[in-house]
Formats: structure tokens, sequence, C-alpha cells
């Protein structure tokens, strides 16, 4: 992932509330909790095939308002009668591909969601919840350029066939910044998807 930059003014005051941060491990922006959750029907709209429409902040927590926009394709296929999904998105333009894998706990009754991409072939850490209606949030804590981050996923089932995706990230434990946002809508998997990859990958590379 690109860096969760500060500016250089503020790199002294930074360390300075990552030390105070480490004595309040409590401390979190609005909204941000681990205890959504969901079931295995969550998930079941967005089986089959998607286009999509992205649209990504360039640069992340330095306060900058220059967005990219990009295509992309994804098919998603669902596993052990909906307990676990995986879906693989294709972004033709920048020639990389995205491998997101979702499980649900039904202990906690919880979506725990992992995200890859070819770009570096790592895992993120994940983030958990689940839907109430239409909306889903999904928490977690990850690392930005070495640096401690919230994340946040907000699904929104728009209808049937549309959908919105956006990712959040709090450098500051107080405030949240939009950096990522994907709408979609629905495609014809057999034109799309070939054994439940994007067609035209080429490889994911």
């Amino acid at each position: 992932m690109p860096a969760c930059v500060l500016r250089p003014a503020l790199v002294a005051a930074a360390a300075a509330v990552a030390a105070s941060a480490a004595a309040a491990d409590d401390a979190s922006p609005p909204g941000y909790t681990l205890a959504h959750s969901g079931t295995v029907h969550d998930f079941e709209y967005f089986s089959g095939a998607w286009t999509t429409a992205q649209h990504r902040r360039k640069k992340r927590g330095v306060g900058s308002n220059d967005w990219e926009d990009f295509p992309a394709t994804l098919c998603m296929t669902p596993y052990l009668g909906g307990l676990a999904t995986v879906d693989e998105m294709y972004l033709p333009s920048k020639h990389l591909a995205g491998l997101t894998v979702r499980s649900l706990d039904l202990e906690k009754h919880q979506w725990l969601i992992h995200w890859w991409s070819s770009h570096d072939g790592k895992m993120d850490p994940g983030v958990v919840g689940g839907f109430q209606g239409d909306r889903g949030e999904f928490s977690g804590s990850d690392q930005d350029g070495g640096r401690p981050i919230k994340v946040r996923y907000v699904w929104t089932k728009l209808d049937q066939d549309h959908a919105r995706w956006e990712q959040a990230f709090s450098c500051d434990d107080r405030t949240w910044e939009i950096n990522w946002r994907a709408d979609f809508t629905r495609a014809d998997a057999d034109k799309l998807c070939e054994r439940g990859q994007p067609k035209g990958m080429n490889g994911g590379t």
C-alpha cells in the first residue's frame, strides 16, 4: 500500500502521539468497532460477475484531493454453502489483479475478509464485520508505509444489480479519510468469467 504519510513538520509530533497511543490502546476514530456481525446470506447477492468503476486517491494521509479512475472486472464464487467466498478482480489498465477471501465465523457471526494484490503477493491482516440490512461495515488494524492505521470497509447494496464499496483509513485515531471507492454493476458471467476468474487476465500479472 502507498504510505499514509505525515507532513515533514509533523514527524516529531507524530512520535509523541504514537507514544501516548501506546498507553491508550482504546483510542479509535468515530464509529470504529470490531463488534459488527452478519449472517451467511450477507454476500449471496455478490455471486457472479461484475464490472466496476474504481475511484482511488493517489496519495493517502497527506490531505491530497487528487484522484484516479480506472475500470475493473470481478468474478465471485461462494464455497461451503456460502460460509466462504472468493473473488478475483482484474484491473487491465494497471496490469494488476486482486483476490478477496471472506469467511464467516459461525461462533462470532462475523465475516473475516482478507485481500491479496498481485503487486506484492502479500495478504493484509484483514477486517471483521457484517451487514445490517443493505449496509455492511468491516473494521480492522493495519500498517500503511510502516505507520499503524485503523481500516474501515463499507459495503452498500444499492439494488440487486448495483453495489458500492469504500475504504477509509484513520492515521490519527480521530478522523477517517476515504481513499478508495468502487461502484459495481452486475454483468454476464459467461462473458466475463472463466473458471471463476476474469477473462483476459494472462495470469493476473
